[in-house]
């Protein structure tokens, strides 16, 4: 522990020495250029020390500078909003509306309520509120199963002198439905539709929620209200009620509904038929996948990338990667870029069947054209070390450092769980360290197996010392 810190002393030091060589005022740099040395001074320095080498830089931010920075540590919430607090202090800046909703959502990831509401409060001084802060809060609260405080979030908004109005409405619904609380959405929807005009979005998000559930009935319940009331369903309505009978296995009524919606009208989307190819694929119904691509094609849509991660997907299903392969260099061909998802599908196929040699190579080709996530890297760590390669993905690891990737919770539970499991204890621990002192609390599965290894090893002065910074981290 005390080696680690005596470098990152160090490192800190020369960061800070080429930083001010950089930033002395006697050219405008680029926008992308500072933010990539605010992140690497935020990747190297303690989070308690980043205000002195922040200042001692001679850095100077603006607005695109720091959301920026703010979206590249989305994952290390109070880190992000160190940072958050030394830019609100600097001369001549003022935060922009954007950049506090980034710092809201960051925040309520980790679940800092306290500290997101007083940045709420902050932009009320501001004169910054708008339906959208308020919005994000509701999502938030929903996807920490907080139905409650996402119910009370959008009557405190007169308060605030923020009206609600039909898109904080959706707002509301949409969060309820999307944290699978439907039920309560429903509710909510019955007893407030009459202050608020109800549009096919309200419905949409109603319908994509029983879909969800899943509900057929409730869905055509929705759908035959929506009708009824005189709200004409649009595309996006079309393309939900078509994904919804898809998952549940009706097909034929599925083609039905869009022999309707082209009957009104509306001509299918590329979302359409990539939901039609991707349920083929489930079904190994491979030869229909093809020729509703086909077919998408012929009706003058221009295929997505969902729509080829659709088709790569439905090969991959039945085992015909060279196909895959064969769709992604027909993307290249078209000029639809392959995105993090497309990889992610060729991986996961292929780890799953054993084929990791295969995999490491789509790694390695997919990356030169596409930038990995989160999701990429966590499934690379945890193939390498389920190979007994612990050093590759300590190797990937600091490739992601070198690329300033900003690394989530998972990414960091599967390298601590891999060298745990290994044995290495060291280097488990300055990464849980690394992990705390960026902001990201460590999930009880993670930190158990780590104290469990501590405690059999007889090294209870370095379970205190990691169980205090979490402890500072939580009061922070």
């Amino acid at each position: 522990m005390i080696t680690r810190s005596h470098f990152s002393s160090r490192l800190c030091v020369r960061i800070l020495f080429v930083s001010r060589m950089y930033s002395s005022g006697e050219f405008v740099q680029d926008s992308s250029v500072i933010a990539k040395k605010v992140c690497k001074i935020m990747m190297s320095c303690p989070k308690l020390g980043l205000d002195t080498v922040l200042d001692q830089s001679g850095i100077r931010v603006s607005e695109e500078v720091v959301e920026m920075v703010l979206e590249k540590f989305e994952n290390a919430g109070m880190l992000a909003h160190r940072f958050f607090e030394w830019a609100g202090k600097q001369r001549h800046y003022e935060h922009s509306v954007r950049a506090y909703h980034v710092m809201i959502e960051s925040l309520a990831k980790i679940r800092q309520y306290d500290i997101m509401w007083d940045l709420v409060n902050s932009m009320r001084s501001n004169g910054m509120l708008n339906i959208e802060t308020f919005c994000i809060i509701m999502r938030k609260y929903a996807r920490a199963n907080k139905v409650e405080e996402a119910v009370y979030t959008f009557n405190m908004m007169k308060k605030y002198d923020v009206p609600p109005n039909l898109a904080a409405f959706n707002g509301l619904l949409s969060a309820l439905c999307k944290s699978k609380n439907i039920s309560k959405a429903q509710e909510i929807f019955d007893a407030m539709k009459d202050q608020f005009l109800p549009d096919s979005k309200t419905y949409s998000i109603l319908l994509q929620g029983w879909g969800r559930a899943p509900n057929l009935p409730k869905a055509r319940e929705v759908f035959r209200e929506m009708v009824s009331s005189g709200c004409n369903p649009d595309v996006v309505t079309y393309g939900i009620m078509v994904d919804i009978l898809c998952k549940a296995g009706r097909i034929d009524e599925a083609l039905e509904v869009i022999s309707e919606m082209e009957f009104n009208g509306c001509q299918p989307t590329s979302f359409i038929y990539s939901v039609l190819i991707h349920i083929y694929g489930i079904e190994n119904r491979i030869e229909d996948g093809i020729d509703t691509f086909l077919q998408m094609e012929r009706n003058g849509v221009k295929p997505d990338v969902a729509a080829y991660n659709a088709l790569i997907s439905a090969f991959c299903k039945v085992n015909k990667y060279q196909n895959a392969y064969k769709v992604v260099d027909d993307m290249d061909k078209k000029g639809v870029s392959p995105n993090s998802r497309t990889c992610n599908i060729l991986l996961s196929c292929l780890i799953g069947r054993g084929e990791t040699d295969e995999a490491f190579k789509v790694f390695r080709k997919m990356s030169k054209v596409c930038e990995p996530d989160a999701d990429t890297y966590t499934m690379m760590i945890r193939m390498f070390f389920g190979r007994d390669e612990p050093e590759l993905a300590l190797k990937l690891w600091k490739f992601m450092e070198k690329k300033q990737f900003a690394p989530s919770m998972h990414t960091f539970s599967a390298l601590v769980d891999g060298l745990c499991d290994k044995g290495d204890v060291s280097r488990a621990c300055v990464l849980m360290e690394n992990m705390i002192e960026r902001g990201i609390r460590p999930g009880r599965h993670t930190f158990g197996k780590l104290r469990h290894l501590l405690l059999k090893e007889g090294r209870e002065d370095v379970l205190v010392f990691l169980q205090e910074k979490m402890n500072l981290l939580v009061k922070d």
